[in-house]
C-alpha cells in the first residue's frame, strides 16, 4: 500500500506536466467528447451506463454525472481512504459523506522513541475545519485516520511484542491522542511489516489495543493483506488471525488489490479471487460483517518501459487522447484496453469501470461484507452512485 500511496502522488504530479504539453493537435483531438458536469436526475443504473461495453465518449462524458440525490444504496459499513496529497480525495469526502461510515485519512504515524515511549507524528496534517464539513454531511461518520507503525526496526517490535509494559503505554497513547484531536479510534496499518513473522505476537498486541481502545468507545479497524496470494499461496493473515481478532477488531480493511504487478501485468482485483480472499477468512458468516472487502479506484497502465498508477484525471486525458475500444475481460470482470504512444510502446490499461465495481459491491452484498475504498478521489464522481 505505501509503495503505491507513493507512485500515486508522483503520477498526480506528472499528470499536470502531461496535459500541459500537449500539441495544438492533440488538445483539439482530446475535446471530442465533452464531459457534462451537471449532477444526472436518475443514478447510472437508471441511466443504463453499467454495460460490459461502454465507448469511451459516454465515459468522458457521464463520468462527472453522479446523481443528484446523495444516499445510501449499499446497506454495509464503508470505509474511505483519503490522502494528503490527493485534494480532490478531501472534496469527494465531503460530497458523498452520506454514503461512507467511516472516513481514514492517511494522516499518521506511530513511532517508537525508547523504552515505553511513543510519538504519533503527522498531526499537522489534521484539518478540523475538513473534519466539521464532512461531519456536516453526515452526522454518523467515523473519523479513524491511519496509523502507519513507521521506523520501526525489529529490536523495536521485538521489545513491544514481548512486554505487557510496552502495549500498555502504547494503547494509552493512541487513547490520549484521539481524545484530544477528537478522533473516532484508529485503522491500524502494522501487520505486513514483519512480513508474515511473529504473527502470534502480534495476534496479543492488537487484541490489547483493540480492547484498551473499544474500552473508551474508539473504533479500532486492522489492515490486512490478501488471505490468498496472487500466485495461490496462503497470505500472511489467515482464518486462524481472523478468529482470534474478530471479537475484538471492529473491521478488517482487506486489501483485495494489486493482484498484478509490473512484471506480470493483468487485472487488479480478479473478481473469483476476491471471494476467495474473503471465504478463505471466514467460510462461515459470523463474523464475516466485520471484512471490509477492499475496492481500488486507481488503476495501471503496463507498458514494457515500466508500469504506471493512473487515477481518474490521467485515465480521462488517456481515454480522450487515443480514443481506445475498452475490452471486458469475463473472468476477472474488470475492463480494460490498449494503445500506443508516439514512440510506439504498446501500453495495455486496466481501471476500473461501473460495471467492474458493480459486481464487486454486489459481491459484498451477497457475502455480507463491507467495503473499503483506496482511495476516494481517485475514481470517477459517478462511481459513487453504486455505493
Amino acid at each position: 500500500m505505501r509503495t503505491t500511496l507513493f507512485l500515486l502522488h508522483a503520477i498526480s504530479c506528472c499528470c499536470l506536466l502531461v496535459s500541459a504539453t500537449l500539441s495544438k493537435t492533440d488538445a483539439k483531438k482530446s475535446h471530442k467528447a465533452d464531459t457534462e458536469t451537471s449532477p444526472a436526475e436518475l443514478s447510472v443504473l437508471e441511466r443504463g451506463l453499467i454495460v460490459s461495453d461502454p465507448s469511451w465518449k459516454d465515459i468522458v462524458k457521464e463520468e462527472k454525472r453522479h446523481s443528484a440525490q446523495i444516499k445510501r444504496t449499499f446497506q454495509g459499513p464503508v470505509l474511505g481512504y483519503v490522502t494528503p496529497w490527493n485534494s480532490h480525495g478531501y472534496d469527494v469526502a465531503k460530497t458523498f459523506g452520506a454514503k461512507l461510515t467511516s472516513v481514514c485519512p492517511v494522516w499518521l504515524q506511530l513511532r517508537r522513541r525508547g523504552p515505553e515511549t511513543f510519538d504519533v507524528t503527522g498531526l499537522h496534517d489534521h484539518d478540523p475545519g475538513w473534519v466539521k464539513a464532512v461531519r456536516k454531511s453526515n452526522k454518523k461518520v467515523r473519523m479513524v485516520p491511519r496509523l502507519l507503525f513507521d521506523g520501526w526496526s525489529y529490536q523495536d517490535y521485538t521489545s513491544v511484542l514481548g512486554s505487557e509494559d510496552e502495549i500498555e503505554e502504547l494503547g494509552s497513547e493512541l487513547v490520549d491522542v484521539a481524545k484530544t484531536e477528537g478522533f473516532d479510534g484508529f485503522v491500524l496499518e502494522v501487520w505486513s511489516q514483519l512480513g508474515g513473522k511473529k504473527r502470534k505476537e502480534l495476534v496479543h498486541m492488537v487484541k490489547h489495543i483493540c480492547e484498551t481502545l473499544k474500552a473508551k468507545r474508539l473504533d479500532c479497524i486492522l489492515v490486512i493483506p490478501p488471505a490468498v496470494t496472487s500466485v495461490g499461496e496462503p497470505g500472511m493473515f489467515g482464518r486462524e488471525e481472523f478468529e482470534q481478532l474478530a471479537p475484538v477488531v471492529d473491521g478488517f480493511s482487506l486489501m483485495t488489490y494489486e493482484y498484478s504487478s509490473g512484471t506480470r501485468p493483468g487485472p487488479n482485483s480478479p473478481l473469483p479471487w476476491v471471494r476467495d480472499c474473503v471465504l478463505q477468512l471466514a467460510p462461515n458468516t459470523q463474523w464475516r460483517e466485520k471484512i471490509l472487502l477492499g475496492l481500488n479506484l486507481y488503476g495501471l497502465d503496463y507498458a514494457s518501459q515500466g508500469t504506471e498508477p493512473i487515477v481518474g484525471e490521467r485515465y480521462i486525458e488517456i481515454l480522450r487522447e487515443n480514443r481506445p475500444k475498452l475490452l471486458w475481460d469475463e473472468y476477472s470482470a474488470e475492463h480494460y484496453f490498449s494503445y500506443k504512444r508516439s514512440n510506439a510502446v504498446k501500453h495495455v490499461v486496466y481501471y476500473p469501470s461501473l460495471k467492474s465495481l458493480f459486481l464487486r459491491i454486489s459481491l459484498a452484498t451477497e457475502l455480507g461484507t463491507g467495503i473499503s475504498l483506496w482511495e476516494l478521489g481517485q475514481g470517477l464522481d459517478y462511481f459513487h452512485d453504486l455505493l
